[in-house]
């Protein structure tokens, strides 16, 4: 079956194919969300558009688009739609900051400050980042967008000795900390999930105990002197991490 329609992709089932019409579908919407035939919160065409367009049935178009769900490619917004998801794959070979890697991909990056303040450093925040007992920090807590979609939660410290007014502060940490020639070099990042409580949840507009991606990671200046202490926690629809590999010979 190949259909011409008003959609910006073609759809031609192959019927010699082992996978079911509706898998098929699904595969070509995949394909041209990927492709960029889609934007990022651009409304996905309804079930009843795609019977209409590709002369199919509702329950294939249905389930095409579960299959989107389920991928983390299209989010279902009740009594809405079905929308394209701002996903954000980030590489684990290279250090970019969030703001980095949302302009790199044509995300519009922004801030909801929660916190900015100098205060004393806990026992781990003093471990972490090798300083004293009594030692101040720059506080900084916020919620990260992409296109006003609230995408982590993230709360991070700074020694206050490199950066004495949190405030100053006003989108990439990063990019602060390079202006005053603090970058981190290199950093090292642990990754794992865990269920939201009420709190994340509410921060992070998922339903309480979905799963969430908590990031800790520590950022050292070339000398190798720990400069940065965050903890993020990333919506597990909207966020990914993506690594290549290769064997060795």
């Amino acid at each position: 079956m190949s259909v011409v329609s008003s959609l910006p992709f073609r759809f031609e089932a192959d019927p010699r194919s082992a996978s079911p019409l509706y898998v098929q579908l699904a595969q070509a919407l995949a394909t041209a969300v990927r492709n960029g035939q889609y934007q990022p919160e651009q409304a996905l065409p309804s079930e009843r558009v795609l019977c209409d367009a590709l002369n199919i049935s509702r329950v294939t178009a249905r389930k095409a688009i579960d299959q989107l769900v389920e991928q983390g490619l299209v989010v279902r917004r009740r009594g809405s739609g079905n929308y394209i998801t701002p996903k954000l794959e980030q590489p684990l070979n290279r250090l970019t900051s969030f703001s980095e890697e949302l302009r790199q991909r044509g995300f519009h990056p922004s801030s909801r400050w929660l916190r900015r303040a100098l205060t004393a450093a806990t026992p781990d925040e003093q471990l972490s980042l090798g300083l004293s007992g009594g030692a101040r920090l720059a506080r900084l807590e916020r919620l990260r967008l992409a296109d006003d979609v609230v995408m982590a939660y993230e709360r991070s410290v700074v020694p206050a000795q490199v950066l004495a007014d949190p405030l100053a502060v006003k989108h990439s940490l990063y990019e602060h900390l390079e202006g005053l020639g603090k970058a981190p070099a290199r950093a090292l990042q642990h990754i794992r999930a865990l269920n939201a409580d009420s709190t994340l949840a509410a921060h992070l507009e998922v339903p309480l105990g979905q799963a969430v991606l908590f990031i800790t990671r520590v950022g050292y200046l070339d000398s190798g002197v720990p400069v940065e202490l965050t903890h993020s926690y990333c919506r597990s629809d909207y966020y990914g991490f993506v690594a290549e590999m290769k064997r060795s010979a």
